[in-house]
């Protein structure tokens, strides 16, 4: 049978570390020793957790299969899907940025419904399975297994009936594409923002890099390691972070952050590095890296044809590409669009790069709130 477990509770029966904060010593959760977090912005809601039981995925099958979610606003109120990218954590305020009073997900108006992914930690992911699926051994998840986890939740367990948006960046704009494909009637819009409906054979290239500098590691041991990769985290982490930004952000010197870092290495020591080391786990990395790279709305429905896959979305769509973004680049979300029956195309003029989509600068913040605004209110 399904349980809630909330992330504040003192006797969490789960499993799933409540509080996402923890920097991992081995698989398992009851290992691993608290670390020194940031606060918590004000707004940011409770972490709970949906217990599915025995669940279905692409590689196999999990016998109690975890959903780690937030809700803000009034049940009853139109409801607003929002799940997390690669590298968020829900505990840690990632989807803050656009929710709340007075932002463009306002909770005094719309019933919002975050959702982290299967793999970031919070959700069931490789270091908080027990045995015999743990670490190395976790089944590989698809996009779609999230989108039917999620659907459960908001079904069986918050009582919504139809979804009046699905909005998502990154990762999280592939869980809004696969969305109205996995359920057609469900959702009456989506938004996509510096994403795509199928992950590029140039966008799985450069995901091979940051996934091969972590497993070729000497530390790592094919997933069967003891103690955090520290080495594979490191390496990892250099390799990801030029990707995320646009060249002339760069040539810029934005990685200064305003006087944050005193240069390019501290900059990638402590904001990539840094960040992997204390919040994430190496099987959980790669296992939602695998995800991304597998991400193809056509494999749901359509047998692989991409284009009818596009066609036959009925929901409106609002599509918002980051004119920098170097593995979702805002040529491919043209093509999209003129596979879409009702989309609409914005480029942020940015040069941030991909995270110009997830918060990273108050001017895209802005421009994306605005064009969210006017979408939502057509």
């Amino acid at each position: 049978m399904s349980q809630l477990h909330m992330a504040a509770g003192p006797n969490l029966a789960s499993k799933i570390d409540c509080a996402a904060l923890r920097k991992p010593s081995r698989l398992t959760l009851a290992s691993r020793r608290p670390v020194t977090a940031p606060p918590c912005t004000m707004q940011t809601a409770d972490v709970k957790f949906y217990h599915h039981g025995r669940f279905k995925v692409a590689g196999g099958l999990l016998p109690d299969a975890v959903t780690a979610y937030q809700t803000y606003g009034t049940p009853g109120n139109p409801c607003i899907v929002f799940p997390s990218c690669y590298g968020a954590k829900l505990r840690l305020g990632s989807q803050d940025y656009l929710v709340g009073e007075g932002k463009v997900l306002d909770t005094r108006k719309y019933y919002v419904v975050t959702f982290a992914l299967f793999c970031n930690g919070e959700s069931s992911s490789p270091s908080n399975t027990p045995a015999p699926y743990n670490g190395a051994y976790f089944p590989l998840i698809s996009y779609e297994d999230n989108i039917r986890a999620q659907y459960a939740v908001l079904t069986k367990h918050l009582g919504v009936k139809h979804v009046f948006c699905a909005i998502g960046f990154s990762m999280g704009g592939q869980q809004a594409y696969h969305w109205p494909v996995v359920y057609p009637d469900f959702v009456d819009r989506f938004v996509v923002i510096c994403s795509s409906a199928r992950t590029s054979p140039h966008n799985k290239c450069f995901l091979e890099g940051p996934k091969a500098a972590m497993v070729a590691s000497k530390d790592y041991e094919d997933g069967h390691y003891k103690t955090q990769p520290q080495h594979g985290i490191r390496a990892f982490a250099r390799v990801y972070c030029a990707w995320a930004y646009g060249q002339t952000w760069f040539r810029e010197h934005k990685y200064l952050m305003g006087g944050e870092f005193s240069d390019l290495h501290a900059f990638i020591r402590e904001r990539w590095e840094g960040r992997y080391l204390q919040y994430w786990d190496a099987n959980d990395m790669v296992a939602l890296l695998t995800t991304w790279q597998n991400g193809d709305i056509s494999t749901v429905r359509d047998g692989g044809n991409y284009e009818q896959a596009l066609t036959n979305i009925k929901a409106k769509a609002l599509i918002m590409p980051s004119k920098t973004d170097l593995y979702f680049p805002p040529e491919d979300s043209k093509i999209e669009v003129t596979h879409l029956k009702d989309a609409r195309l914005h480029v942020i003029d940015t040069v941030w790069g991909h995270v110009a989509g997830g918060g990273a600068n108050p001017d895209d913040v802005k421009f994306i709130s605005e064009r969210i605004q006017a979408f939502i209110d057509e």
